[in-house]
């Protein structure tokens, strides 16, 4: 592996699971291997304790950026999968999302539906892992419960029908990298499931020229009518894991957004 260099970013932890860069580095390359996608940070090299990333440089957000970030987000969903729920080409086993300090498993599998990926490897895996940290209560998992019953029954009131994406699968803005040549993704939980879930995970915290961001990609790849409408729906998952990981505001957030699709 090469040693790091000043056009080089080195990502490293002595906690992270084993195996837990290599997952990010096989997603990095599976994204970017949409050519006329997002652009992604290139890997330089992986060790089990480390990811070597070229270097980027920053710029302000700007609307000409964050159109052509629209355009290519598009993309890059339209590449697909063989399925909802699979991971990154060449990747076993399943992969990991959360805060470096306390990453959670992102389970992965091999879905027709998208509602029944949703209910079966996000809803429930998580309300039982919030429930187990304290955060939600017996009541908070029926409800979660309810819900992933209603996403396995539905036809097509919450589930579009659309094909598999090929998702970033951590699209907050902190992962938005703004520089001379456009926005730039980093940290990627990258898996296949529905585009509308990336678009959500984007509006969740909000970002720079988010507005514009949104009307680039349904001007290039139109959204299913009512989108607006399943933004919480898409933003429970990680709404969620925020409250088995934090606690506190996040708990009432997630439930809120449960108690919406019931």
């Amino acid at each position: 592996m090469p040693r790091p260099e000043a056009s080089a970013f080195v990502k490293t932890s002595m906690t992270a699971p084993d195996g837990y860069f290599a997952w990010e580095a096989t997603g990095l390359r599976w994204l970017a291997a949409v050519t006329d996608g997002a652009r992604l940070a290139p890997v330089l090299g992986v060790e089990p304790n480390r990811l070597l990333l070229e270097r980027v440089s920053h710029a302000a957000p700007s609307r000409t950026a964050a159109e052509a970030f629209g355009r290519d987000l598009a993309r890059t969903h339209a590449a697909g999968a063989l399925a909802y729920g699979v991971g990154p080409d060449g990747w076993e086993g399943h992969g990991w999302l959360g805060p470096a300090t306390d990453l959670l498993p992102l389970l992965l599998g091999s879905y027709d539906r998208w509602g029944e990926m949703y209910a079966e490897l996000r809803l429930l895996p998580i309300a039982t892992e919030g429930e187990r940290r304290g955060a939600l209560t017996g009541e908070d998992v029926r409800d979660v419960e309810r819900l992933a019953q209603r996403l396995r029954d539905d036809d097509g009131d919450l589930d579009t029908g659309e094909p598999p994406a090929r998702l970033h699968g951590d699209l907050w803005s902190g992962n938005l990298l703004w520089s001379p040549d456009g926005v730039v993704l980093v940290d990627p939980a990258a898996h296949a499931g529905h585009r509308e879930t990336d678009l959500a995970m984007l509006q969740m915290f909000g970002s720079p020229q988010l507005a514009t961001v949104l009307a680039a990609y349904d001007e290039a790849a139109p959204l299913a009518d009512g989108w607006r409408s399943r933004v919480a729906l898409h933003q429970t998952y990680p709404l969620l894991l925020h409250a088995a990981v934090f606690g506190g505001t996040y708990v009432g957030q997630a439930m809120d957004a449960v108690r919406r699709y019931l």
